[in-house]
């Protein structure tokens, strides 16, 4: 009996709120990416201003900020 492959393309609709914010940390996980605990913004903010203040770098506590506001990372 010979086989044949077929391909079909199926278009579907999906709500996000329909899948479980930890099926969604699996699925990152599982495609590499990470993500971490960055607290809170005023936290964050608190943190920057001190180390401005005293002339510290504050690249780490800025990159959180952004990824708290926009999800993403330089």
């Amino acid at each position: 009996m010979p086989y044949k492959t077929i391909y079909k393309e199926v278009e579907v609709d999906v709500d996000i709120d329909d899948f479980d914010t930890d099926d969604l940390l699996d699925e990152l996980a599982r495609r590499g990416e990470t993500i971490g605990d960055y607290g809170d913004t005023k936290e964050i903010l608190e943190a920057i201003y001190e180390r401005r203040r005293m002339g510290k770098d504050y690249q780490y506590e800025l990159d959180q900020l952004i990824w708290c506001g926009l999800g993403k990372v330089l």
